[in-house]
């Protein structure tokens, strides 16, 4: 086990490091302080390793072309209606950086800015933090944000932690976008998801506030299914699942198969969804990692979550934290 440390660019005045975690196992995981984001992920396969996850070689094209290519995204993630809400009384407006929304924390937001990152060779392991003053991108209170990357073996763990001088909303997520295979689309991996249940979307792709049953829709993943339909033609997912309530945190809340079958992913997590997003608008204009071209449905996001737009649904769970209640939220991959 071993971390190794390197300069990989700068933004904005401040150098942007980059942290190699390698496992006993061979599974290699950098990890750069812009908007910690998981820059490239290998793990052993038979004749080497393999890459899967999407991402740059180098720095430039992430402010330039990412669209959060393995960052943490908040301070709100997903989509808030109208770029506002109300709280305790106020009007607060953010930024809209969708039509009329305001996504994954605004033009200028966490999955933006260069953390500070401190190694833990130890347990293989790098917190990063972040201190975001009261009123960035509209939000109120002053708050310290910090993020843990651990690795063991061919498991990855991150814990996210943040604490506010005042009630102000909070849902971080971590943006992977995988291809456990070798082709340039994730069309053939086959996903499995358990949930019962989604957050309907309005024509805008923000909540409409209902939850519906998946049975006999395309979003029911519970027994598992490629993302093409019956002709063989790409099925588009942009969605909330609704994580089924009472489950054991020791089972993983989704597992996908690579379409070759020697790589299979199984997540794990806290929150009470995820969104499942398989690339449906992705048109990057320069190349990836290996040089590979990213265009739609070359990658497929896990973002386990808290609801999209709880600021204005109050039967969702709330997303408002304050100094008596701090936010907590954890997630784990195993690729293997």
């Amino acid at each position: 086990m071993a971390i190794e440390v390197s300069a990989f660019g700068d933004h904005n005045g401040k150098r942007v490091d980059q942290f190699r975690l390698t496992s006993d196992t061979g599974a290699v995981v950098d990890i750069i302080g812009y908007g910690v984001a998981v820059r490239d992920w290998k793990v052993p396969v038979a004749g080497g390793h393999r890459s899967v996850v999407l991402g740059f070689e180098d720095f430039a094209a992430y402010p330039a072309h990412s669209p959060h290519f393995g960052s943490l995204a908040g301070r709100v993630a997903n989509r808030i209606k109208d770029a506002s809400f109300d709280l305790n009384g106020k009007h607060y407006t953010l930024p809209a950086n969708i039509g009329t929304l305001h996504l994954h924390g605004g033009p200028e937001g966490l999955g933006r800015q260069v953390w500070d990152g401190q190694t833990d060779t130890a347990n293989t392991a790098v917190r990063f933090t972040h201190f975001s003053p009261d009123g960035a991108m509209g939000y109120p209170g002053n708050v310290n944000f910090s993020a843990t990357y651990s690795l063991r073996g061919n498991r990855l763990r991150l814990e996210l932690n943040a604490t506010t001088d005042q009630p102000t909303p909070i849902s971080l997520v971590q943006h992977q976008y995988f291809n456990l295979g070798t082709g340039n689309d994730v069309l053939d991996h086959h996903v499995q998801v358990n949930s019962s249940a989604y957050t309907e979307p309005g024509a805008d792709l923000a909540p409409s506030g209902a939850i519906l049953p998946s049975r006999g829709t395309q979003y029911d993943l519970r027994a598992g299914r490629t993302l093409r339909d019956g002709a063989g033609k790409p099925v588009d997912y942009d969605i909330n699942l609704v994580l089924d309530t009472g489950r054991s945190h020791a089972d993983p809340i989704a597992t996908v198969r690579g379409p070759d079958g020697a790589l299979t992913l199984r997540l794990w997590s806290d929150r009470p969804g995820v969104q499942v997003y398989n690339s449906v608008s992705t048109n990057i204009a320069v190349p990836g990692l290996g040089g590979k071209r990213y265009g739609r449905y070359a990658g497929l996001c896990l973002e386990d979550q808290a609801f999209a737009d709880a600021v204005h649904n109050p039967h969702f769970p709330s997303v408002i934290y304050a100094p008596d209640r701090a936010y907590h939220h954890w997630c784990e991959f195993e690729i293997a």
